[in-house]
């Protein structure tokens, strides 16, 4: 796609990711046993997958969950929900909740900045689309790229969670770019494929450990004629 004039990139998965330090599960059990790797990896898995429910839910939880990108209440009592059916204490529930939502605990993709900062250099414009209710800027910041990102358009603060394609449009408007002049990079198809709908290319990327993917980012607007 020589004529690519921007890129909408998801955030969880996709530039970012949360990886646990060890730390974080010292002294947490699991239905009273400690947490080993496994749990771990799974406690993990329930608390970034795209899409999907993971535990039983009533009326109320299943409320916050489907709405828990909208509103930093429903997202917390979501989140909190599934911890504490996961088997953690309340205690440990809020302890793990609130480092997934500091945007300092989360680890960029090896490529992210070099890609962030190619495109800006290209005169290709971007913006960061993410279904997530806490703000995400300050991790960009930290790794020196805010910058490099003309709008962060987060489903809590414009109301619309993707694959509505409500989103998607307003990166568009925003960046002033018609939707087949751009590509949306994403970990779930299911999710940020969304984009397809209003016009866009879309490029799928394996939201796998930052250390197993050292240049998906590169390789995904490479197949569509970015070199970055």
């Amino acid at each position: 796609m020589s004529d690519l004039h921007a890129v909408l990139f998801d955030f969880s998965g996709t530039l970012f990711r949360l990886e646990e330090d060890d730390s974080w599960f010292h002294g947490i059990q699991v239905d009273d046993r400690e947490v080993d790797a496994h749990v771990q990896a799974e406690l993990m898995r329930r608390m970034t997958a795209p899409t999907g429910q993971h535990v039983a839910m009533g009326p109320e939880a299943h409320h916050a969950w489907v709405n828990r990108d909208l509103a930093p209440h429903l997202h917390r009592e979501a989140y909190l929900h599934v911890l504490r059916e996961s088997g953690l204490a309340d205690e440990h529930a809020e302890s793990l909740y609130g480092l997934m939502i500091d945007p300092k605990n989360w680890t960029p993709y090896p490529d992210t900045a070099d890609v962030l900062r190619g495109l800006r250099d290209r005169g290709v414009k971007t913006a960061v689309v993410s279904n997530i209710a806490f703000d995400v800027r300050p991790a960009f910041a930290s790794l020196g790229v805010e910058e490099f990102v003309d709008e962060f358009v987060l489903s809590y603060e414009v109301g619309a969670v993707k694959p509505d394609a409500a989103i998607f449009q307003i990166a568009l408007t925003r960046l002033g770019v018609d939707a087949s002049a751009a590509l949306m990079v994403g970990d779930s198809d299911e999710a940020d494929g969304g984009a397809r709908d209003v016009g866009c290319a879309f490029a799928l990327v394996d939201p796998i450990p930052t250390v197993e993917r050292t240049d998906g980012l590169r390789a995904a607007l490479a197949q569509h004629g970015v070199a970055v």
